[in-house]
């Protein structure tokens, strides 16, 4: 079977290690991008089975990547949003322009882990 292939923004580098160590653990390929410019530059040559990102992230927030994959590339790529700032704005913002799902940091591993397979089943 094909790994399903992960695309995580997060510009927080321990955690980005993290996390990148532990989806690949649990049999993801992993691209690991540290800021918005990057992520676009990913999504310009590759569609992932499916996005996470952070919020707050320089040169292009979370919020300003679900509208560009809902609108611009048109793809209905889940897409998992993690942030400290989940304050009920950002929350609502995010589902309102297309994401998935909303987990606020401090984040755990197991239960992001549980998430995106909950996600990739309804694909």
């Amino acid at each position: 079977m094909e790994k399903k292939k992960l695309l995580l923004a997060e510009d927080d580098e321990l955690l980005a290690s993290l996390l990148n160590f532990r989806l690949v653990k649990g049999g993801y390929e992993v691209k690991v991008s540290s800021d918005g410019r990057a992520v676009k530059e990913h999504l310009a040559e590759h569609t992932p089975d499916l996005i996470i990102s952070d919020i707050m992230m320089p040169y292009f927030s979370g919020i300003e990547l679900i509208d560009y994959v809902r609108k611009e590339l048109n793809l209905n790529t889940p897409i998992i949003i993690i942030s400290s700032a989940g304050n009920e704005e950002n929350v609502l913002t995010a589902f309102e322009l297309g994401a998935n799902d909303f987990i606020s940091k401090p984040i755990s591993p197991s239960e992001l882990i549980v998430r995106i397979k909950r996600e990739l089943l309804k694909v």
